[in-house]
């Protein structure tokens, strides 16, 4: 649900492998995809694939649609035999309002990286980890049945008991990442070629830190994973920055500005996350020409 860049590919992993696999999609991607998905980057290949406007039944469910259609996707699925639900969506909130509509929903964080080049031509630029869980912390049946199919597919997958603390440092790594990138224009690893850049960066990732230890979890040294992930992924364009290069609404509530909207709960401050959430909002408004 949601046949963008990360949905085509493991949508294409998962067809791969001989599963049925409808991509369900809209606009000039929904014509393009009726034609032919083309793989490039990591793999490359052409294949027909099955594609759809709507929502249709199915034993799983994957939404990759962006945090801000969650709610009109949900509505869609609830008219359907949609299965089980997996949200691999950016930011914090999707599964909440999946929730509001459909009974079984599971959170899952990948590291896995893609990029779409054109309408029906998606770049495998990265193979990461997939992590899927049940919101109440248990392994449930059907987080297990969904880990069975991602990895037989090929999927690095794990089935983990703290997906919600597996989110909330995702959605800190990439709140200092991709507005940065976004309002930049820059690929991920000129973040750190510049010391400004990776002092601000650092300042969100503390900022983060403190809103996730108020809520009860240990964390430790994210400064350093932020690192890590900047020079694994130097060459990536993060997918805010895609979004803002087609002109496209960006994903910022779901990751800022849910860090913000918990640490204001928290009675804690993030100057840096207000700053450049209200550029992000300017860049989406006004663009950098």
């Amino acid at each position: 649900m949601g046949a963008g860049a990360l949905g085509c590919l493991f949508g294409y992993l998962i067809q791969r492998s001989g599963y049925d696999v409808i991509f369900i999609a809209r606009g000039n991607q929904l014509r393009a995809l009726r034609n032919k998905l083309v793989i490039s980057g990591l793999v490359n290949d052409e294949i027909r694939v099955n594609v759809s406007e709507r929502a249709r039944d199915a034993d799983i469910t994957f939404v990759t649609v962006k945090s801000y259609d969650t709610e009109n996707a949900a509505r869609s699925l609830s008219r359907v035999n949609c299965g089980i639900v997996v949200s691999l969506q950016n930011g914090i909130g999707n599964e909440e309002i999946l929730l509001k509509y459909l009974k079984c929903v599971l959170a899952g964080v990948t590291t896995y990286a893609s990029n779409l080049i054109d309408f029906g031509h998606v770049e495998f630029a990265g193979i990461g980890e997939t992590y899927i869980g049940d919101m109440s912390g248990e392994i449930t049946d059907e987080v297990s049945c969904v880990v069975e199919v991602l990895k037989n597919s090929g999927i690095n997958a794990k089935a983990v008991r703290d997906i919600v603390k597996i989110k909330w440092i995702k959605t800190v790594l990439n709140s200092a990442i991709n507005p940065i990138t976004a309002i930049l224009r820059i690929k991920n690893g000129k973040i750190l070629e510049v010391d400004e850049l990776w002092m601000l960066a650092r300042e969100i990732v503390r900022e983060g830190e403190e809103v996730m230890r108020a809520m009860g979890f240990e964390v430790r040294d994210l400064t350093g994973i932020l690192k890590e992930v900047l020079i694994k992924t130097a060459n990536n364009r993060s997918s805010m920055l895609q979004d803002i290069e087609r002109g496209k609404k960006t994903e910022i509530d779901f990751i800022n500005g849910a860090i913000i909207k918990k640490a204001q709960e928290l009675k804690l401050d993030t100057p840096y996350n207000r700053a450049l959430y209200i550029l992000l909002k300017g860049v989406e408004r006004f663009g950098l020409g």
